[in-house]
């Protein structure tokens, strides 16, 4: 790690010589700036206003503007002479316990790194003393032209130094909170700790960039001339009615994502119930369906045995009038034969 500033560090009447380096990095993707019709470049250029011509960075200073609008040149020299022990120099002013400094303090983070061999055994000596202390200490230092407060802590082996704002450059949060009076009873706050308590801890390990892992993949998409991976749809969120029924789901959720509890029951409530009612609601219709195919029936077997017995009806009165027809020329035949031999006699 490139060392961005060097000095030492005051303690008391020890002095230990430092590197600071810089203990965190930035990993998010970075955009260049393109024209969208033929996709060059966009870039700034550093121009002087008196002669209208683009300057090279080592031509480039400091310089304070007054307030009738006068330039004022500072050069590294003059800053070099400030009147301060803090220039070259972390100076530790006090030693605190950690819960007395406001995490919205908090500002850029540093590793203190030894300089050479010879400071190696008060840099141990000082690393030593605040963990048996459990305490920080809080330094003053000047970097990049401005003084600044620190708080110096150990991180395993190390020193690190925590940038710290000035207390009047915390805002205090007037108008942020609600403006309305609001009561919260116990069994409300008995459902959140008991939401706090299913979430548990998680190790900060685990936790990652999903959306510069998203942002790399379509990247990596465009650059192989593919379609970029399409977005998953949100859930929706519904409006929290109950402010306790809300709170009780999301244990109940938070015990399932945890494997503590089924989800069965609660897709049984939610999809079960609703078919049933619509089978309960439909089974008159089909009762009624039933019956009216059942009369229908019935009707048709009352027909086709109406329809049998007018048949077995016609049919008997066709031989009826069949028999009556034969008796009636049988009575005729024998009448004929009966006159004939009278005939003959006569």
């Amino acid at each position: 790690m490139r060392s961005i500033w060097n000095g030492a560090i005051s303690f008391g009447l020890v002095s230990i010589p430092i590197k600071l380096v810089n203990a965190t990095e930035n990993r998010s993707i970075s955009f260049r700036q393109i024209h969208t019709e033929d996709g060059g470049r966009i870039r700034y250029r550093k121009v002087c206003e008196l002669e209208d011509r683009e300057v090279t960075q080592a031509e480039i200073g400091k310089g304070y503007e007054d307030a009738d609008g006068t330039i004022i040149p500072i050069t590294d020299e003059d800053l070099s002479h400030l009147p301060l022990p803090t220039a070259k120099t972390i100076e530790i002013v006090a030693f605190v316990p950690a819960d007395r400094i406001d995490p919205l303090q908090m500002d850029s983070a540093y590793y203190l790194a030894a300089g050479g061999a010879p400071a190696a055994k008060p840099y141990t000596l000082l690393r030593e003393a605040l963990k048996r202390s459990q305490k920080v200490a809080i330094a003053k230092y000047a970097l990049r032209g401005r003084e600044r407060l620190g708080m110096l802590r150990v991180v395993e082996d190390a020193i690190a130094m925590h940038g710290l704002l000035w207390p009047d450059e915390v805002r205090a949060p007037e108008g942020v909170a609600p403006d309305t009076h609001v009561t919260v009873n116990d069994k409300e706050l008995d459902l959140a700790d008991a939401l706090m308590d299913t979430l548990g801890e998680i190790e900060l390990d685990e936790l990652h960039d999903a959306y510069r892992e998203a942002l790399e993949e379509v990247v990596a998409a465009k650059a192989a001339g593919e379609a970029p991976p399409e977005t998953p749809e949100p859930a929706k969120a519904g409006k929290v009615l109950d402010l306790m029924a809300a709170l009780e789901n999301s244990v109940r959720a938070a015990k399932v994502s945890r494997g503590e509890e089924p989800a069965e029951p609660k897709a049984a409530a939610q999809v079960r119930r609703l078919p049933e009612r619509k089978t309960s609601r439909a089974a008159p219709k089909q009762a009624a369906g039933k019956k009216s195919t059942a009369t229908k029936k019935t009707a048709a077997k009352k027909t086709a045995s109406a329809k049998k017995s007018t048949a077995k009806t016609a049919q008997g009165a066709k031989k009826t009038a069949a028999k009556s027809t034969a008796k009636k020329t049988t009575a005729k035949k024998t009448t004929a034969k009966k006159a004939t031999p009278r005939k003959r006699t006569a």
